[in-house]
């Protein structure tokens, strides 16, 4: 049995997710392919992943929105990306019909959620299944008359599946599929370095992990000297690089390539960074309290964040307040106002596939 997964280029919490839930499946079904299929850079992949038989294909499926930054949208570079994307699409779908062919197994098409995924599982007659909290149609939909065509497409695409798992933080996604509900989707912490567990034992203030996605956003070196009781930890992301004289600070250690954010919650206190779907399935599922900035223009920030206030520890930062440094490390976290949410939904995702392949194609284990 093949498992290929259409993963979404927009940022990098789709594949992380993604990644996770493959990985559960390795553990449930050892003897099944499993191909991530994405437009992210391979090392990237192979850093979530952490499984080399795992296989990689590097295909850019989808656009979602072009970002600014790590917090806003550039909606005419959208426009034009998703007309470039739509040149491009026909022939991708082929190679890779094509490879799948070449593979002589029985496949099942994964979608998180590049609308086009619809189109490889129609050309390779496979089935297929989404899973997501949103899809491109419910982001597309609130922008106006230029993005109806695509909004419309997506929705198209959408109701061509066969089940929907449903993360949390969902948009309605009215696809009219039946449905699984899931819980937080989230990768395991891996072993940190020798050196870097030495240097959380050496700290004796609180730790503050700090990430605004793959993009990055800059923040001011003086802004970490705002809180000197306070020890930060930034992922060897784009802000890292491009801001080498934050490495300087006494209270500040970018995390060594490799690690990823995930590995070091255990060792922080809180986390600092936007809404994002696998950092709060991370942070929340770890016990970790989230300072989150505001954003705008984006609907999956506002189911994000209205979940956020019912599942999970935290407070909420403007982006004046953050470019100030107004971070409010010292306040309390505000308690959410109803019960934790299952860290499992990796697994369920995992199980709902193999209870659905194998219904489907008769496989035994």
């Amino acid at each position: 049995m093949l498992i290929y997964t259409c993963s979404s280029s927009h940022g990098f919490g789709h594949a992380a997710r993604d990644a996770a839930v493959l990985q559960a499946l390795r553990r449930l079904r050892p003897e099944w392919t499993l191909v991530m299929s994405s437009g992210l850079p391979p090392p990237v992949l192979k850093r979530l992943l952490g499984d080399s038989s795992i296989q990689q294909r590097s295909c850019h499926w989808d656009v979602g929105m072009v970002q600014a930054d790590a917090l806003g949208v550039d909606r005419a570079a959208t426009l034009t990306a998703l007309d470039l994307l739509e040149q491009r699409l026909p022939a991708l779908i082929e190679a890779e019909a094509s490879w799948l062919a070449a593979q002589e197994q029985p496949v099942l098409i994964f979608g998180d959620i590049p609308p086009a995924a619809a189109a490889l599982a129609q050309r390779v007659r496979a089935p297929l299944v989404w899973m997501s909290n949103f899809g491109w149609d419910d982001i597309y939909a609130p922008l106006g008359p230029a993005f109806q065509r695509a909004a419309e497409a997506a929705a198209e695409a959408y109701r061509c599946g066969d089940l929907l798992l449903r993360c949390p933080f969902d948009l309605p996604m009215n696809w009219g599929l039946p449905e699984r509900r899931l819980g937080l989707v989230c990768g395991t912490p891996q072993a940190i370095p020798a050196d870097l567990e030495a240097c959380f034992d050496a700290l004796h203030v609180p730790v503050v992990l700090v990430g605004f996605g793959g993009i990055g956003l800059s923040l001011r070196s003086d802004l970490f000297q705002l809180w000197p009781n306070h020890h930060f930890l930034l992922p060897a992301s784009a802000t890292a690089s491009q801001q080498p004289e934050l490495a300087e600070l006494p209270n500040l250690t970018v995390l060594p390539e490799g690690v990823r954010p995930v590995d070091v919650l255990g060792r922080c206190s809180r986390s600092l960074g936007k809404p994002g779907f696998s950092s709060f399935c991370e942070a929340m599922a770890q016990g970790v309290g989230l300072h989150v900035v505001e954003r705008s223009g984006f609907a999956e920030a506002s189911a994000l964040m209205d979940g956020l206030q019912r599942h999970g520890q935290h407070r909420f930062l403007s982006r004046l307040e953050l470019d100030a440094g107004a971070w409010q490390l010292d306040q309390p976290l505000l308690a959410p106002t109803e019960a934790p949410l299952s860290a499992l939904g990796a697994q369920e995702a995992a199980l709902a596939l193999v209870s659905w392949v194998e219904g489907i194609f008769n496989f035994q284990p």
